[in-house]
């Protein structure tokens, strides 16, 4: 079969495909032709093509987010490389599997003033769990072995002891478009990884369980973590424990009965004077980023005696300032530990429970009373979602938003919280609906939306896809968090203010386009949005800044 001459890096695509990797996410270029062509007449793997590198990264991401398994990533060389970096990092603090290759010129190149050269060697240093650089040559055939390990070693490294993005610059020499006939092509060896199960010592799972067993007060906070039933599970059990609090938040997918859902509003309506009864003895926390910055607050402020953060690649974030132990294995493994304590008279579970079911009563309240603003629209847009979808969340006013609600059990919750940007928002929810047949929503700001515009210039724009831009004509976060909205420079370097529409956009790129700015409106557009359609779908809903802002300030000070 015709193929690249040059046989190491048709042996990458070979590994890749070996390795179970059935997706490559390409950007045209002329210095990664030897890399398109291995990949794309590989034919286990799928290439998919798309222009923008920063879109293509955050669509290879969405994928690998919804699968858990490495996608591909192939560039050209020179700045193309470095508008991989933003999705990178966010799969860095996400632990999502991604493999870059990105094309280059030869060393001897490099910094001589030739054409699309930068310096790629390590160019994602600070964002990856490894970088390599493939020889330039194999002529011999230990450097062949050579390239084929080191492709087996990074695939390793996307996966293990946690996920995450690796970097393989590939420089070429020319020519670069040639082909081979090869009859009898050697394969190269497969390197296969054994993964292994961190298990904590007798000795200390007796310490541990025997300090939690003693406490009367414990708090388990879960931050961002993918769907898994196992962790639901255990969790429920741990839920009957009179001395334990639950805190999650939406992106958790964790929504099991007696924990607290809406964090932000259940410390809202505990008075100040009695935090010290809510503090925990011990806190246990696991997954990823939280976004309250509330319960940060709080936490500091009143530190447990004891805080375990469960983490299989034992990083020790401090978040909360009072860390006492890290502890190196997976959560169910943990959590299972745990459940072996018996239940421990208090009244810790019920304090936060009437607290949550205050927070409760506030909401229905002030949704009930309010008029038209952002908050409204979040409500109502929660009530219609249809079970079973995967939602996508902006950054920013929406995730935020969401965390006021509590969203159907069926729904599972992704958010781009690695780094909190708003670049690639909706390239993600893109890529994790062309992987992921269920109905895909994202809910994303007007500012994330144009940002990230060329998600839609995508030939894979799957029809599962449905995009609701929540227009408030500028960054509407800024008038909520405290600080910018006092200073001069709010408007026109904050908030961002526009005229902008997603209509044109709509039109430019053939999609269906709805709009609402009433509530009526709403209803009536959100129940034909969500409908089976062949293409992917905008939904436009235009909400007033001052208002919004106005209205969330008050809710959150009610009592």
């Amino acid at each position: 079969m015709l193929n690249t001459d040059k046989i190491w890096i048709r042996d990458i695509a070979e590994i890749c495909a070996a390795h179970g990797m059935d997706k490559a996410v390409i950007s045209p270029g002329s210095r990664s032709a030897p890399l398109v062509i291995a990949f794309s007449r590989q034919p286990e793997i799928e290439c998919i093509p798309i222009v923008d590198e920063r879109a293509a990264a955050f669509f290879a991401l969405g994928m690998a987010q919804q699968t858990a398994k490495p996608v591909a990533l192939i560039c050209t060389s020179g700045s193309a490389t470095l508008n991989f970096a933003p999705a990178l990092a966010e799969a860095y603090y996400q632990r999502i599997p991604l493999i870059t290759f990105t094309a280059d010129r030869p060393d001897e190149f490099v910094d001589q003033r030739d054409g699309q050269t930068i310096r790629q060697r390590n160019i994602y240093s600070n964002y990856i769990r490894k970088s390599f650089h493939l020889p330039v040559n194999c002529s011999a055939e230990v450097d062949r072995w050579y390239a084929a390990r080191i492709i087996s070693e990074a695939i390793h490294h996307t996966q293990y002891p946690v996920a995450g993005p690796v970097h393989v610059n590939v420089p070429l020499r020319e020519p670069l478009h040639k082909l081979a006939h090869y009859t009898a092509y050697q394969k190269p060896r497969i390197i296969r990884l054994v993964k292994n199960r961190f298990i904590l010592p007798a000795e200390q799972q007796k310490e541990l369980l025997h300090i939690w067993s003693a406490s009367t007060k414990k708090m388990l906070l879960i931050g961002s973590n993918p769907p898994d039933r196992r962790l639901q599970r255990l969790i429920k059990k741990l839920a009957v424990d009179p001395s334990v609090s639950i805190l999650t938040e939406t992106t958790s997918n964790i929504t099991t009965e007696g924990i607290v859902r809406c964090i932000d509003p259940t410390l809202e309506a505990i008075d100040k004077k009695q935090y010290s009864a809510f503090s925990p003895q011990v806190l246990v926390t696991l997954g990823g980023e939280i976004i309250s910055r509330k319960v940060k607050a709080f936490l500091r402020s009143h530190p447990p005696a004891e805080h375990w953060h469960i983490d299989p690649a034992a990083d020790t974030a401090d978040t909360f300032q009072c860390l006492t132990r890290l502890v190196p294995v997976d959560a169910p493994t943990f959590l299972q530990l745990l459940t072996a304590a018996a239940p421990v008279h208090s009244d810790y579970r019920s304090r936060w429970t009437h607290a949550y079911q205050q927070a409760q009563k506030i909401r229905t309240r002030t949704l009930a009373s309010s008029p038209y603003c952002d908050l409204t629209v979040f409500g109502e847009l929660f009530k219609h979602l249809p079970s079973g979808c995967n939602l996508h969340l902006g950054n920013s006013s929406p995730i935020r938003y969401s965390n006021l609600f509590e969203l159907h059990p069926d729904i599972t919750v992704n958010c781009n919280r690695g780094v909190s940007g708003i670049d690639g928002v909706t390239s993600t929810a893109a890529g994790a609906a062309y992987v992921n047949k269920k109905l895909t929503v994202l809910i994303t700001g007007d500012l994330s939306f144009f940002y990230d515009s060329n998600a839609l210039w995508n030939k894979a724009l799957p029809a599962n896809l449905r995009i609701i831009v929540i227009n408030n004509a500028g960054g509407n976060i800024f008038r909520i968090i405290p600080g910018p909205s006092e200073l001069d420079e709010f408007e026109p370097l904050f908030e961002a203010p526009h005229e902008l529409t997603a209509e044109y956009l709509a039109k430019t790129f053939n999609l269906p386009y709805y709009f609402c700015d009433n509530m009526h409106q709403l209803q009536q557009q959100v129940k034909s949005f969500f409908r089976p359609s062949p293409k992917a779908a905008i939904l436009e809903i235009k909400t007033p800044a001052h208002t919004s802002a106005e209205v969330l300030k008050n809710y959150m000070n009610m009592k």
